[in-house]
């Protein structure tokens, strides 16, 4: 700011001497003007060239009073108004008015002033802009951002949130109903701090040092990752970033069950498979019969062990889209009768009743792959199977439905089984889910792959299945194949 005070400085000197050059032409008319008064009182004699003198006294300090006075009010008028100008303009820009111009075309000390004015309010509006410009390009990209931002100051009061970050404050701010209200040291009530963040958020404030934390709100999952706002060396807030990562959470958790379930379905065939076989080298068994039972056990433990493979290979192929379908013109009630003769007899075995229902009329889907719904039917009456005791029965039953203007055919499978719990029935499609957590070998025994693969089948051809259950009653599971081809 040295320019601006060697520019004031030669301003003043430039209106100290204007001022002094106008009181000195005053004190020079004033003391002509008592002269004049003081002749009147003079004794002399008065002749003609006294009368005369004593009138061009007069005359001349009538002049000289009305000159300088004009010339001070002129003189006083050209100081004052570009400095009212430069007055204005400096409200003006003080309530942020930065196009603000002076005009003023002198070139003297004023004029050198509004033009220097005029740069600095030039430049001001400049970096104004540019600073506007940064401000809506970061609030663009605040925007949007998928991720929540919540800004806090000292007091816990939120300073700044994208919008994603208001929705969730607004969501969490409804989770401190039935809660006291948590004091900060000192006493002082951090209220529009989210409960859940309260604690990392006490953390930061008083480590001064970056945080991260997951946590567990509303049934889901989510990463924050929370900075101190610092300010010479002083902690003055606190922004933080939150991201939902509830499907990455369920993603590590299915591979970490995958890993689990796997190596408890291979691990069990293995350890018979080795023991058995241990046993037939050791020659342990020595009756023929008892080493039947054991080659018996030895080859159904590996034909589970092969449909464990082959379903895992299925439906890995399945979720990669690697499935060749061969997709025709389909009546599926002849599916339905071919899947019902090849368990009939299985199911008398069990003494279970193996009823089938269908219509008169054709089950014609115009686009299906034969094999893959076999499969579906397949899997889902062998877990019928599995779960229904003797004396019950199991119905397989098909039909033509109107469902939303749309022809479908809906199939079904109905047994009178435990049944499943209701807490299980939303993840029985997941892979390697059972209802029973107790994992019972047996004829109750799967590789929990069986409903990934027909809920993939299903979807493959753009149709639905849905389960109802009532534990103790059965279970019906219901598919929906649409008859026209899929556009």
């Amino acid at each position: 700011m040295d320019w601006f005070q060697r520019l004031s400085g030669k301003l003043w000197r430039s209106v100290v001497v204007k001022l002094w050059a106008t009181i000195i032409l005053l004190v020079i008319v004033v003391l002509i003007i008592v002269g004049v008064f003081l002749l009147q009182y003079v004794d002399i004699f008065v002749d003609e060239e006294s009368h005369q003198v004593k009138v061009l006294f007069v005359l001349t300090g009538v002049i000289g009073f009305l000159l300088s006075t004009f010339f001070a009010f002129f003189l006083s008028k050209k100081i004052q108004q570009p400095l009212l100008q430069l007055k204005n303009a400096a409200d003006s820009v003080s309530q942020g008015n930065y196009t603000t111009r002076v005009h003023i075309r002198s070139s003297d000390e004023i004029g050198e002033l509004a033009n220097t004015f005029n740069h600095m309010t030039e430049q001001l509006d400049k970096l104004i802009h540019d600073i506007n410009h940064e401000k809506n390009h970061l609030a663009s990209i605040l925007r949007s951002m998928g991720d929540s931002v919540m800004t806090f100051d000292a007091e816990g009061k939120v300073i700044l949130t994208n919008p994603s970050g208001h929705l969730l404050i607004s969501q969490w701010s409804g989770i401190e109903l039935g809660w006291q209200e948590d004091q900060l040291e000192g006493g002082k009530a951090h209220s529009d701090v989210p409960v859940p963040l309260r604690e990392l958020y006490d953390c930061v404030m008083s480590d001064g040092k970056d945080a991260t934390d997951k946590i567990h709100v509303l049934s889901s999952v989510w990463s924050v990752v929370m900075a101190p706002l610092q300010s010479k060396g002083v902690v003055r807030g606190a922004v933080a970033v939150i991201r939902n990562v509830t499907e990455e959470h369920k993603l590590e958790k299915l591979r970490r069950d995958f890993v689990a379930n796997i190596s408890h379905e291979i691990r069990t065939p293995l350890s018979m498979l080795q023991g058995y076989s241990e046993a037939l080298l050791d020659d342990i068994v020595v009756s023929a019969e008892e080493r039947k039972e054991l080659v018996q056990v030895i080859h159904d433990e590996s034909l589970r062990m092969g449909r464990l493979v082959n379903d895992f290979l299925d439906i890995a192929r399945m979720e990669a889209g690697h499935v060749e379908m061969n997709f025709q013109e389909v009546d599926l009630s002849y599916i339905v009768r071919r899947v019902h003769r090849k368990f009939l007899v299985y199911a008398k075995e069990r003494d279970v009743r193996l009823q089938m229902e269908l219509p008169e009329q054709p089950l014609v889907v115009k686009e299906a792959d034969e094999d893959r719904l076999e499969q579906v039917l397949t899997n889902l009456l062998d877990n019928a199977l599995r779960h229904t005791p003797a004396g019950k029965a199991i119905t397989l039953a098909g039909t033509v439905a109107d469902i939303n203007g749309g022809q479908f055919v809906q199939l079904s499978v109905k047994d009178e089984g435990q049944g499943i719990p209701s807490e299980d029935v939303p993840y029985i499609f997941e892979r390697f889910y059972k209802a029973d957590k107790a994992r019972k070998r047996g004829s109750s025994g799967g590789t929990g792959l069986g409903l990934a693969i027909v809920k993939n089948l299903v979807d493959l051809h753009h149709g639905q299945i849905v389960v109802e259950s009532t534990e103790g009653s059965g279970t019906t599971f219901t598919l929906l194949l649409p008859v026209e081809a899929h556009q």
